[in-house]
């Protein structure tokens, strides 16, 4: 069976992920990396089921009409980043709603794991270039057959490169707590709701659409308002 450079990717992706946002829950707060270990299989499940759902639900609903209802569980078989981060939170809320235990002290550590990881995952898309965008004569396009284009896989990995950078930056300063994780909604949806535009309407297995707009398009907005979310209290507690 052949492994694909971007299954390599993803696998590297979230092992790192896991081990930083352990490794931030003891260094950064709250002290205590158990619960981020013991979440890592929710987060697994519910981001891979996540991901095909909205995959197939959202971006290709046709598939449904094609191979029928049993298209929904074939999990290997087409994915979507943004379908895997709500159904990776849907899992770790579920977890910490099961255990009794408090989410928010432990968001920023899941920040701080998440960003890198979500960018060496998305390496592994710029290596399989299965994110064509349009066509251009930008600096940074890659080469695709009938000529080059924009690859968003290639600036997913800059933008999630750059905010692991601010996160880590700002964790040294011991910031409010919620606060990482609010930068990281706000920082990579906003980024990525523009950079939609550029998908490719006329290559491959196009992206559908939504009365024009990707349906991350849609979820991002609502990344956005939950960061704004986490920021208020956070002001508070710094006033007080």
């Amino acid at each position: 069976m052949e492994i694909s450079p971007f299954s390599v990717m993803v696998a590297i992706g979230l092992l790192t992920g896991a081990s930083l946002a352990a490794r931030a829950a003891r260094r950064y707060g709250p002290g205590d990396d158990g619960p981020l270990r013991d979440v890592v299989p929710w987060a697994l499940i519910g981001g891979l089921l996540g991901a095909h759902l909205m995959h197939v639900l959202a971006y290709h609903p046709e598939l449904l009409r094609e191979q029928g209802f049993w298209v929904l569980f074939k999990f290997w078989d087409g994915i979507s980043s943004m379908g895997g981060v709500i159904g990776a939170l849907a899992g770790i809320g579920l977890f910490f709603h099961r255990r009794h235990l408090r989410l928010r002290p432990y968001l920023d550590a899941l920040a701080l794991g998440t960003a890198p990881g979500w960018a060496i995952a998305r390496i592994g898309c710029f290596l399989v270039h299965d994110h064509p965008g349009v066509r251009t004569n930008f600096p940074l396009a890659v080469a695709f057959p009938g000529g080059a284009r924009h690859d968003l896989g290639l600036y997913d990995v800059f933008v999630l490169g750059i905010l692991s950078a601010i996160l880590y930056w700002m964790a040294r300063r011991r910031p409010p707590m919620g606060t990482l994780m609010a930068i990281l909604a706000i920082g990579y949806s906003v980024p990525r709701f523009l950079l939609d535009f550029l998908r490719a309407t006329d290559y491959g297995l196009v992206d559908g659409r939504i009365f024009g707009l990707t349906p991350a398009q849609y979820v991002a907005p609502l990344l956005v308002a939950t960061g704004i979310w986490l920021l208020f209290p956070s002001a508070r507690r710094q006033e007080a």
